[in-house]
């Protein structure tokens, strides 16, 4: 006999899951297959990170931008692991191609799309959006409403490509369609105890908005090709996991 507790938990999912179809949202076809964000994945809805819609990162500095473009690579190095090509839309570039492949990411399949203004970065990444070949699309704007941001969603739902804005210095942060949004900043990283040099990018993740999901934040670490939680470990016991999966 189903218990009162589980029956109510049932007809919330259930709930969440039509108010999801509702609003146009698609969710994964296979609700265990997860990408690899550890914890910052339950925070979602089956808590799976959602693919196919418009992640929204907004940064009111150059830091929070900086970090959210490396953030954003450690996401896509774990989109493209499989196959599949990047479009990176934006004015003149800020972002250095080489440092990919710190995120495991040859640049060479990174398509850099540079425009001369805003408005045409809008237009760009609505089209590439409908390549259905591609894993994903980056577009770095400032400005977003809701009806373009609708227009965006509508052609992630429809290719199933992911696509990321990273709205640096907005004039005005309003109501987006876009499925969550983000703001990162950048962590100290960690020393090896004795070595110089500098740590594994570490960074503090703030999910502030999300359909149907739990806001939350989380301080994470890449290295070894994943993301890991920063205060799980130790400063040996991570050294102790580098050097294994390194060596």
């Amino acid at each position: 006999m189903v218990s009162l507790s589980n029956r109510k938990r049932a007809i919330i999912n259930q709930l969440q899951t039509d108010i999801l179809r509702w609003q146009g949202f698609v969710l994964p076809q296979t609700p265990t297959e997860q990408i690899g964000l550890g914890q910052i994945e339950k925070a979602f809805p089956n808590g799976i990170f959602p693919t196919g819609c418009i992640h929204e990162f907004v940064g009111t500095t150059i830091e929070q931008a900086s970090a959210s473009s490396g953030f954003i690579s450690g996401i896509l190095s774990l989109l493209m692991r499989q196959q599949g090509t990047c479009l990176w839309i934006g004015l003149p570039r800020m972002l250095y191609p080489p440092a990919l492949k710190n995120f495991g990411i040859t640049p060479d399949r990174v398509i850099f799309i540079t425009v001369r203004r805003e408005r045409e970065i809008l237009w760009a990444m609505e089209e590439a959006l409908k390549c259905t070949g591609l894993a994903a699309v980056v577009a770095e704007l400032s400005e977003l409403d809701f009806i373009r941001s609708r227009r965006l969603q509508l052609a992630a739902e429809k290719s199933k490509v992911t696509g990321f804005i990273l709205r640096g210095k907005p004039v005005q942060v309003g109501s987006t369609a876009c499925a969550a949004r983000w703001q990162i900043n950048h962590l100290p990283s960690q020393l090896e105890p004795g070595m110089p040099g500098v740590g594994f990018p570490r960074w503090n993740v703030e999910l502030l908005k999300v359909r149907n999901g739990n806001p939350s934040s989380w301080q994470v670490e890449w290295f070894s090709g994943q993301f890991h939680p920063v205060s799980q470990y130790t400063t040996s016991t991570l050294w102790a996991m580098r050097n294994q999966k390194i060596g």
